[in-house]
């Protein structure tokens, strides 16, 4: 992450047709192509959770896939962010899918 860059960090839950479609793996591969760090897990209810971290217009559009595109085959009914902070520095290396 390059000095002067406004880093923030971002929490997501995805709600809808999200698991058993590859969200997970879809969500690391954008994370990774935006230059993104962060993690992302299946929950007991169906949804979708992570934390996004890096530059604020990476995550921004990050933003926008998780809640408007997802992985191929999902269906996306509701997608919310807590947590939206700027942060000195990112707090997680690289993208994990956590189980």
């Amino acid at each position: 992450m390059s000095a002067g860059t406004s880093l923030v960090s971002v929490d997501f839950e995805i709600f809808g047709h999200v698991q058993g479609v590859c969200f997970r793996m879809h969500t690391e591969k954008e994370g990774l192509r935006l230059g993104l760090v962060g993690w992302v897990k299946n929950t007991s209810r169906g949804t979708v959770v992570g934390r996004v971290q890096g530059p604020a217009e990476a995550v921004e559009e990050m933003k926008v896939w998780l809640s408007k595109e997802g992985s191929p085959t999902s269906r996306i009914s509701k997608a919310k962010f807590t947590n939206h902070k700027a942060i000195d520095e990112v707090e997680i290396s690289g993208f994990k899918t956590r189980f």
